[in-house]
């Protein structure tokens, strides 16, 4: 892991998200990019109008002041960090930073949930979600330890997520972490019974790792909602991180159809990571 991209808008959350990259950048000295999106409008950036460019001026300047002041901090004294200020309209465009820096991975930080409606669905956490090439680590308050010890790692095992599973499993091997990797079985129409599920992992591990030898860490949970299964089994297992793949801008599909994977972001206590197939 060498650049870790950190959004921040001066919320409590960024600080959470960068304070995470801190520790994340210490395991291999990596690089830091602090990038503050300015969300101006085409009009103001581009405006001929003397007023207009004033205005557009000012809040430049007054961001990169802020910007500043926030980075500001003992705790990136010896960190090596660059800051990014970017006049985005949308925080979908961190994607772009991303491909143009190279990076490995995006640290985010979300409100949670606290009652807010659709306070993930919708919001920037998201859209970078959905948007990013390179995986998601989406926390809420101060993460201690970034050892990430136990990662449960939700799958539904079709060959399509195959891609993600194996760019878990390298992230997680750099992190010397365990990773159990869980399906949840629904008393609906996607019903399987075990056998089902069994061969279906059997393939799955055939094409991804060319051996059986991860079958030992698979579990199947039976719940009222995938959400459910997740955040249940996680708390039973106790947990580090949890991490899952996604489907990008078309959405999470599937195993994760729906609004499933930005649910199980939206209410973990724990962090959560995702992967794009």
């Amino acid at each position: 892991m060498k650049k870790i991209i950190v959004p921040i808008d001066f919320s409590e959350h960024s600080e959470y998200a960068l304070r995470t990259a801190v520790k994340l950048a210490a395991n291999g000295n990596a690089e830091i990019l602090a990038l503050h999106m300015l969300e101006m409008s085409d009009l103001m950036l581009t405006a001929s109008d003397g007023l207009q460019y004033e205005k557009a001026s000012f809040f430049i300047k007054l961001s990169e002041q802020k910007f500043e002041k926030f980075l500001d901090k003992p705790y990136l004294k010896n960190v090596k960090i660059t800051p990014i200020i970017k006049h985005f309209k949308v925080f979908s465009e961190v994607n772009d930073v991303a491909k143009k820096h190279d990076a490995d991975i995006v640290v985010m930080g979300s409100q949670g949930a606290s009652g807010i409606k659709d306070f993930f669905i919708g919001s920037n956490t998201e859209r970078v979600v959905r948007y990013s090439d390179i995986p998601v680590l989406v926390v809420k308050s101060n993460v201690d330890d970034v050892n990430f010890e136990n990662v449960v790692y939700a799958c539904d095992f079709s060959e399509e997520s195959i891609k993600a599973y194996i760019n878990a499993t390298k992230m997680f091997n750099y992190l010397n972490a365990k990773m159990t990797l869980v399906y949840v079985n629904l008393p609906n129409d996607s019903f399987k019974s075990t056998a089902e599920i069994e061969k279906q992992v059997v393939n799955f591990f055939t094409k991804a790792d060319g051996s059986l030898d991860k079958m030992k860490d698979v579990y199947y949970v039976a719940d009222y909602t995938v959400e459910d299964g997740i955040l249940n089994f996680a708390k039973k297992q106790g947990a580090d991180l949890i991490a899952m793949p996604t489907h990008g801008k078309k959405g999470l599909e599937h195993f994760f159809e729906g609004s499933i994977g930005e649910d199980v972001a939206n209410h973990a206590t724990l962090p959560v990571i995702t992967f794009k197939i």
